[in-house]
Order: C-alpha cells, then sequence, then structure tokens
C-alpha cells in the first residue's frame, strides 16, 4: 500500500493569505510616479533592479485584474465573491500616499522657464488611482468623482494637494492661474494641470 501524501491545504492556505497581504501601495507609488515622469523616470543601470521593478509592476497589475473579477463575480448573478469596501481610515491613508505623489511631481515640474516671468509655464501631472473612492476622499468628494473634467480654484486645489512651490533664479515659483484642471477616468487614471510662474 502506498505511503499517503502529506495533505499541502494548509501551506496552500496560509500561502494564498500571504499573496493577499501584500501591500501594493509602493507599487502604485511607482505606477504613479513613472506616469508623472514618462520621458525623465531614471531608469536604473543593474539588470536585477530593473526586474525588480517589473516584478513589482506585474505583481501590482495581476492583483488589480483580480479585483476587476473579484467585481464582475460579485455583481454577475450567483456570484459568490465580494469585495471588502475599505475603512474611512483605509482609504484616507491610501490618499494621503497618492496626494505625497502628486504634490512631489508637481514641484518637480515647477523649474525656471521665461514664460514664467507672465505666469503661463505650463504643469501637468498624470497619476492613477485605481479604487475611485480613495480619489474622491483625495478630493474632498462625498464619495467617488462623478465627472470626467472638473475646474478647482488654486486654493481649493491645494488645500486638497498641499502648497506646490518651486525656485529658481532668486525667484520662488507659485501655481497661478484661477483655476487647476482635474480629469478623471474610470481606468483609474487622473491628470491635475495648470499653470505656474513668479506671482502668488
Amino acid at each position: 500500500m502506498p505511503p499517503k501524501r502529506k495533505s499541502t491545504d494548509g501551506a496552500a492556505g496560509s500561502s494564498k493569505k500571504a499573496r493577499s497581504a501584500v501591500d501594493h501601495a509602493p507599487a502604485a507609488a511607482l505606477a504613479s510616479a513613472v506616469l508623472a515622469g514618462r520621458d525623465t523616470y531614471p531608469i536604473p543601470e543593474d539588470d536585477a533592479d530593473v526586474r525588480a521593478l517589473l516584478v513589482q509592476l506585474s505583481q501590482y497589475a495581476k492583483y488589480l485584474e483580480g479585483q476587476v473579477d473579484a467585481g464582475t463575480n460579485a455583481s454577475g448573478s450567483g456570484g459568490v465573491v465580494s469585495v471588502r469596501q475599505k475603512t474611512q481610515e483605509e482609504l484616507e491613508d491610501a490618499a494621503e500616499k497618492v496626494r505625497k505623489a502628486a504634490q512631489s511631481g508637481i514641484k518637480k515640474q515647477m523649474k525656471w522657464r521665461p514664460s514664467c516671468k507672465s505666469n503661463s509655464a505650463k504643469w501637468t501631472y498624470d497619476g492613477i488611482c485605481p479604487d475611485p473612492a480613495v480619489f474622491g476622499v483625495l478630493m474632498g468628494l462625498d464619495g467617488p468623482p462623478k465627472f470626467k473634467q472638473k475646474k478647482f480654484t488654486k486654493d481649493e486645489f491645494q488645500d486638497l494637494i498641499g502648497r506646490c512651490e518651486g525656485s529658481a533664479m532668486y525667484n520662488t515659483l507659485y501655481i497661478t492661474g484661477d483655476h487647476v484642471n482635474v480629469r478623471w477616468s474610470d481606468t483609474g487614471e487622473f491628470k491635475f494641470s495648470g499653470t505656474y510662474g513668479i506671482s502668488y
């Protein structure tokens, strides 16, 4: 009689738990940083570092696919999978990570250009926020965004994202103009755009 094989159910269960407990915030921040600096994001010289970044982004992509599939199954007939709603604290923590990445990305773009004298230098920040509820918290909304594009006053925007200032040629650079444009896509991509210059 052949010996009984050891059950691997426990190991598989703990493995699944470990995978589901992975913190994807660094990968989300990485994706935002890459989108913000499409042409300038520094690429590591070491192949192992490049491979690690690709693995991190790939794991994040698979995680997002799983979230989408789970949402589809939960809403379909006979589906038994449900997506746990984030607590308000979790939403605020996630929004804070996106906020910091956005503020940093905007500041990096605020460099001296001749158009700064007329307060018309342009800046644009592209980011990604897969959870609409998190973006709603980020933008001070009562829930997920219901707009594709919206204008926030300069002060409203900086109350939400934080003060964005740069410095060059003995001048402090500020966000200028009456408003900042905010675009949102159902795919989770968003864009902030506006102008900056030497006058607040």
